[in-house]
C-alpha cells in the first residue's frame, strides 16, 4: 500500500470519528466533547425539516456551538445514530455527507414519545494543526416521525 493510500484511509477514519464525536457529545450533553468535532470558527446551520433551502438557525464559533448541549437537554434523552458516510478529500479540505437518525425522548407516566428525525449532515472539513474538524455543517431533516416509547 502506498503512503497516499494510507493517508486516504487515515483521513476517512478521522472524518468518520468526527460524526461519532458529535453524536456522543450531544447525547451525553458534554459540551467539551461536542465541540471537539469542530474547528473554533465553525458554523452550524439547521434547516427547516423537509425544506433544505430554508435555514432556521445558525450557530457560529465554539461558545455558540457548545450551547447546543444545553438546548437538547429539554429532552430526557437523545440518541443519535450515525449511518452511511461519504467523503470527498482534496488535500487539507474535504466535503462529506453523513446520514443519521436522531431520537428525542419525552417521557410520560406510560413511557412517552420518541420524536425521530431522519437526517443528513452536509459538511465541509479542514485539516488544520494536525487534525481534521468540521468548519461548516448543514443539518438537513428529510422527515420526522413520532413514535410511542415504552418503559423498559
Amino acid at each position: 500500500m502506498t503512503d497516499q493510500e494510507l493517508r486516504t484511509i487515515a483521513d476517512r477514519l478521522a472524518l468518520r470519528a468526527l460524526a461519532d464525536t458529535y453524536a456522543a457529545g450531544v447525547d451525553r450533553r458534554d459540551a467539551e466533547l461536542f465541540v471537539q468535532a469542530f474547528h473554533d470558527d465553525a458554523v452550524l446551520h439547521v434547516h427547516k425539516p423537509g425544506d433544505p433551502d430554508t435555514v432556521t438557525g445558525t450557530r457560529r464559533g465554539r461558545d455558540e456551538l457548545a450551547e447546543i448541549t444545553t438546548l437538547i437537554a429539554r429532552y430526557a434523552r437523545t440518541y443519535h445514530f450515525v449511518g452511511n458516510t461519504r467523503y470527498e478529500i482534496d488535500g487539507d479540505r474535504a466535503t462529506g455527507e453523513v446520514y443519521g437518525m436522531a431520537h428525542h425522548l419525552t417521557p410520560d407516566r406510560h413511557g412517552g414519545t420518541d420524536y425521530v428525525m431522519l437526517m443528513r449532515y452536509h459538511d465541509t472539513y479542514e485539516h488544520r494543526d494536525g487534525r481534521w474538524a468540521i468548519v461548516e455543517r448543514h443539518c438537513l431533516t428529510d422527515w420526522t416521525e413520532v413514535r410511542t416509547a415504552l418503559r423498559s
